[in-house]
């Protein structure tokens, strides 16, 4: 079996929840998984200005990702920062150059869901992730999200991401926040759940 992590980052907030979607599909036994990234659509003087250029440094070495190579996974996790609670550009826009696979049914029946970063509490998390699943039931993906089975999304004592629909995590206004501990464990929790269902799928 064999399982994608795709993602894109800004300021790498979704990169590290990629790394602990890509830990928690791990743990299940014969999985194959590999994290790559979406193409970049901005250009170099508008990143540099808004200093992702150095941000991104620490992922360039992720391999990007072509829509064709979708069809070669059983399982299949997206991560996206949201942009006024949908996807952000760079991600919709991979989404965008789909649409041979959707015309051939290519990627009915594979296993998928999404994960997201916003700078706020309340900033989209949940509407972007529902935004993402609606694209996803285009293209006939069995979706799975992050199950209240992760009780790390019931508590009220900080701050935290995560929520039904899938993983997350809240960045900060100036992206000074990193992915917390309890977040970065639904994270993990959703990469293998995703996969133990994606291999009994398969299995059947």
């Amino acid at each position: 079996m064999k399982t994608l992590v795709v993602f894109y980052s800004t300021y790498g907030h979704v990169w590290t929840l990629a790394e602990a979607i890509a830990e928690g599909a791990r743990q299940v036994e014969g999985n194959e998984v590999v994290v790559k990234r979406v193409p970049e659509t901005l250009p170099a003087d508008i990143l540099e200005k808004t200093g992702a250029t150095a941000a991104q440094q620490a992922f360039a070495h992720v391999p990007v990702v072509t829509p064709d190579e979708l069809v070669e996974y059983d399982a299949i996790l997206f991560g996206t920062p949201t942009r006024y609670g949908n996807l952000c550009g760079q991600m919709q826009a991979f989404m965008d150059s789909t649409g041979g696979l959707w015309a051939k049914g290519a990627l009915v029946g594979k296993v998928g869901g999404a994960f997201v970063s916003t700078a706020t509490q309340h900033g989209g998390q949940e509407e972007t992730i529902r935004a993402f699943h609606t694209e996803l039931l285009h293209h006939g993906f069995v979706i799975v999200g992050l199950p209240y089975a992760w009780q790390g999304q019931m508590g009220h004592t900080e701050v935290t991401g995560g929520t039904p629909y899938g993983a997350s995590t809240v960045a900060g206004g100036q992206g000074e926040r990193q992915p917390s501990a309890n977040e970065l464990e639904g994270a993990r929790f959703q990469g293998r759940h995703t996969a133990e269902i994606a291999s009994k799928l398969a299995a059947k």
